[in-house]
């Protein structure tokens, strides 16, 4: 009787000890399951796990970043290079760094890239949807019309400026160089635009979009980066 009791002891044991085990897997199964977004669609969980996997092929540096508000919504205009996807890297990297959400324009509709895109911040280019973030307090990052070099600062959408002004949000030119060759990639934050005429009526925001226009450019220009003398060379270490 007694080697029976031992014997059922042994049998018993192992399975209670692997009980707590697989509560735990169980939990840690729901977590990631679960995923709670916040009231513009974004997974915080989500945006940490793309954000490690992007450090896989990047080493983003971010600076300036204590130009932008604390609470207050901001416009964020960023260079794009032609053939890159400039908005949302830089968006994860600067929301990063802040500890706080940066929502960037530009998610398309379609699914599954769509609900992925939203999980991570992302907005359609919609002026109704970047109003609306903008007035709620929010960051929100657009991009410029793409360029074919990475130091050339594109046209700034004016309908997107029209967004700011009217929510009293502060624009800010965010220059973004990275390198298709080695793993560097550097974000700078430049201070708030102000423009010292504003025209009533659209020509404003067209004044506005130029004004932009240029305070990234500069913010382009005093970026060091590489510089061989061979254009081409330069222009493949950049991007």
């Amino acid at each position: 009787m007694a080697g029976n009791a031992a014997r059922s002891t042994a049998t018993v044991t192992p399975i209670h000890a692997a009980a707590p085990v697989a509560r735990t897997v169980g939990r840690t199964v729901d977590r990631l399951l679960t995923h709670s977004v916040d009231d513009w669609g974004r997974d915080p969980q989500l945006q940490r796990l793309v954000s490690m996997v992007g450090k896989l092929r990047w080493s983003p540096s971010v600076g300036g970043d204590q130009h932008l508000p604390v609470r207050h919504g901001a416009l964020l205009v960023a260079n794009h290079r032609r053939g890159s996807l400039a908005g949302p890297p830089a968006a994860l990297a600067i929301s990063e760094v802040i500890e706080r959400p940066v929502r960037f324009v530009g998610r398309p509709e379609i699914a599954p890239i769509g609900p992925f895109m939203r999980r991570l911040g992302g907005l359609l280019d919609l002026d109704s949807e970047i109003g609306a973030a903008l007035s709620d307090g929010e960051l929100v990052l657009v991009t410029t019309a793409a360029t074919s070099h990475p130091r050339h600062a594109g046209e700034v959408h004016p309908r997107h400026l029209l967004q700011a002004t009217r929510h009293g949000a502060s624009v800010h030119p965010v220059a973004v160089l990275t390198s298709m060759v080695t793993r560097s990639a550097r974000i700078e934050v430049g201070g708030a635009v102000r423009h010292r005429r504003i025209r009533r009526g659209p020509l404003g925001e067209v004044e506005l979009a130029e004004h932009v226009r240029r305070s990234l450019q500069s913010l382009l220009d005093q970026m060091g980066g590489v510089q061989t003398g061979v254009a081409a060379v330069d222009w493949i270490g950049e991007g």
